[in-house]
């Protein structure tokens, strides 16, 4: 075996531990010749202290000067295009389209935070003039504005090897707040996170940043994970994947002496609601619709409808058996990797299992030569069944639908009141139907993040006004989103100025406005 890649250190490089692992092409079954080493604790601690290091330096970095170093990595990451797509699809077992695809919105999206901070005016600043004469006691001049939080874990999701990993939301959106951040890799995808790790530190160098501004880890989420999440350098993270992972890392950020934000996207099935017109004008439609955005990806989109509800009768029957026999026609593909495999093998076997439920299409077993295909399955139950079984809101990761036929708007309503939180939720009908239907609206708008009409949830766009996050358990925080230029807002923090003279004071809040950003002054909009 060659000497195996090691962690990326700041500047440097980790060492050989001598327990190394290697990613396995899921569409083959092939176990591939590189390996890579885990950090060891000495590893982990060293990335935290050289992150906090970094902090102060990158926090007084300008928004141009951020903007650039956001440009250097999205611009790596285009120059690597080639090489990602052999290794990724290796790794991953994704089609060279998609690999393309996904990098050219890992590099958009950091460019789009470059946009945001070279501009300058998300840092929400707020001045109230001092008025000394105030009666019946002066007013202080307060001025105040967003600063980065500190030093960010990010852990790279499974699903999306570029744009939820090393340089993907979270790390584009802690760099445009200028924090550093320390990256733990996916083992399913090392060497594509090494990759792009090389890229950014690379990055780091060429625009003379301080060497701690990016780390990347290799090892378990249970070792290397856990360590740098307890390391009191650490001041927020940002993770995507399984419910129980998040809410692991979540409890463990809030046990610490100094508790820390957690930003976990987790789980959603991310319901559809097919109103009565919906079902009799178009129903094929939706049904062929429905196929697509069930089966993308094999399934592995955080935002994959997995629940359907609608009307009971002849048109509910008829779109039932359309959906059926549409996806088990459609062909089996590898998952991203065995442990996906396996859960959604066991979440079909699960809910086939149950007496209620009417499995409307047979996924079968055969895993195929890399024993990671998946086929498609569908199962029915009515409202009455899902409401008193709880396991039949369950996340099943993978291309699983559930139909469930309701008696009238009532009882789509108290299905929609007793769900948990979601990414997305869906409506489809007509224009009179909508307008009747805001009792739904109102509650989805509880439940859900995006509401969507007459569209398929799958696909988030990248843009300024984009929401990607929903209520728990779709994530750890409702409050936030993991894409678009508001994701910022998790990796900083207000900070105020009470009494500083204006030589003193940050750009940003000084009186002739230097950046000529948007601000608050005594209350008008200036």
């Amino acid at each position: 075996m060659t000497e195996p890649e090691t962690s990326i250190l700041g500047s440097t490089r980790g060492k050989n531990s001598g327990d190394a692992f290697c990613a396995t092409n899921p569409a083959t079954g092939e176990h591939l010749n590189t390996f890579y080493a885990p950090a060891s604790e000495a590893e982990t601690e060293r990335s935290a202290e050289l992150a906090e290091q970094a902090s102060l330096r990158l926090a007084a970095l300008s928004g141009s000067e951020k903007g650039k170093f956001l440009r250097a990595i999205a611009d790596g990451v285009d120059h690597i295009v080639e090489e990602l797509v052999s290794i990724m699809t290796a790794e991953t077992g994704l089609p060279e389209p998609r690999v393309r695809g996904e990098t050219g919105r890992t590099s958009g999206q950091l460019r789009m935070f470059a946009d945001l901070v070279e501009e300058g005016s998300w840092v929400d600043a707020r001045i109230d003039h001092a008025i000394p004469d105030r009666q019946p006691i002066p007013k202080p001049d307060i001025r105040s504005m967003l600063r980065p939080i500190g030093p960010v874990g990010v852990f790279c999701a499974s699903n999306f090897p570029l744009a939820f990993s090393v340089a993907g939301g979270d790390t584009a959106s802690a760099f445009a707040a200028g924090c550093p951040v320390i990256v733990k890799a996916h083992h399913a995808h090392p060497g594509t996170a090494l990759a792009v790790g090389k890229v950014v530190q690379a990055a780091v160098a060429s625009c003379g940043l301080p060497e701690g501004t990016f780390s990347l880890l290799y090892g378990g989420g249970r070792t290397v994970g856990q360590h740098l999440v307890r390391h009191p350098s650490l001041k927020a993270v940002g993770f995507t994947g399984s419910r129980s992972g998040g809410r692991a890392l979540f409890d463990l950020a809030a046990s610490r002496p100094e508790p820390i934000p957690v930003y976990a996207e987790m789980s959603s099935v991310n319901p559809i609601f097919l109103l009565p017109s919906a079902l009799a004008d178009r129903g094929e439609q939706i049904a062929e619709g429905l196929l697509g955005s069930a089966t993308l990806g094999v399934g592995q989109f955080c935002t994959n409808p997995g629940i359907v509800l609608h009307d009971k009768g002849e048109l509910g029957e008829k779109f039932k058996n359309d959906y059926a026999k549409l996806m088990g026609q459609s062909s089996a593909a590898p998952m991203l990797h065995s442990g996906i495999r396996d859960a959604y093998g066991q979440g079909v076997s699960s809910l086939s299992s149950r007496p209620q439920i009417e499995a409307l299409n047979d996924c079968g077993d055969d895993r195929g030569q890399g024993n990671c295909d998946a086929q498609a399955a569908v199962f029915a139950a009515d409202a009455a069944a899902f409401l008193s079984d709880e396991a039949l809101s369950e996340e099943i990761f993978g291309p699983s639908t559930l139909l469930v036929g309701c008696d009238g708007m009532d009882q789509m309503l108290e299905v929609a009141r007793n769900l948990e939180g979601q990414l997305t939720a869906t409506i489809f009908g007509s224009k009179e139907e909508i307008a009747a239907a805001e009792d739904l609206v109102a509650i989805l708008e509880t439940k859900a993040g995006r509401l969507l009409l007459n569209q398929f949830p799958t696909g988030v766009e990248v843009c300024q006004s984009i929401v990607h996050g929903g209520p728990y358990p779709a994530t750890a925080d409702g409050r936030s989103t993991s894409v678009g230029t508001a994701a910022i807002l998790r990796f900083a923090r207000p900070v105020c100025y009470q009494g500083f003279p204006d030589e003193h004071l940050p750009d940003e809040l000084r009186d002739n406005n230097p950046l000529g950003i948007n601000r608050l002054i005594d209350g008008d909009k200036a």
